[in-house]
Parts: structure tokens; sequence; C-alpha cells
């Protein structure tokens, strides 16, 4: 399982991220249909973008699970995050309060 201050990395795109709250389900983050690696880390030969995770991220957006994970888009990729075959979704971001 990644901790919080990890950073990864796709295997089939650009996509980079920072885990920000860690839970069990972060050990089969996948970008792109195949499973996140630490940045800089060993790729494996032969992994292509699965194109039912081809939707894209968008840098500086949230995505969590319902497991209580977190993670923070620092690159942009043309993979969609996704814990197993569940796709991650974007965290709304709350509203400010209004000032009169």
């Amino acid at each position: 399982m990644f901790k919080a201050g990890t950073r990864l990395e796709s295997q089939v795109c650009g996509t980079q991220v920072i885990v920000i709250s860690a839970a069990e389900s972060l050990s089969d983050l996948r970008c792109g249909g195949a499973g996140m690696v630490e940045v800089g880390g060993a790729k494996a030969d032969g992994v292509n973008l699965d194109e039912r995770f081809a939707d894209g991220v968008t840098m500086g957006k949230r995505y969590v699970d319902d497991a209580g994970a977190e993670v923070l888009v620092t690159k942009a990729g043309a993979g969609s995050l996704s814990v197993g075959e569940v796709p991650l979704h974007l965290k709304e971001s709350k509203a400010l309060p209004a000032s009169d």
C-alpha cells in the first residue's frame, strides 16, 4: 500500500499523482488499466493503454474512491484512474462562503 506523500506515475501515459489520503484500496491503484509505479520506478514491458480507461484526468484535481483514498493529479495524461476495475471519481470542491 502507498502512503500519503508518495508520488506515482502511469505506465501507459504521462499521468502523475501524489497520494493525499492512503487507504488499503490504493494497493491496486491503476491508470489507463495498468498499475501505477513510484516516479522513476521500473515499468513493465508491453503494457498498453486500456481503451475502457482512457478518459483522461485533469491536472490539479483530486480523485477519490469510496474507501477513503485520495490522490492529486500533478501531471495530466490520457489514462483514467481506477482501483482495480472501479473508476475513481472527481472530488467535488466545497463552496466558499459568500461575503456580502
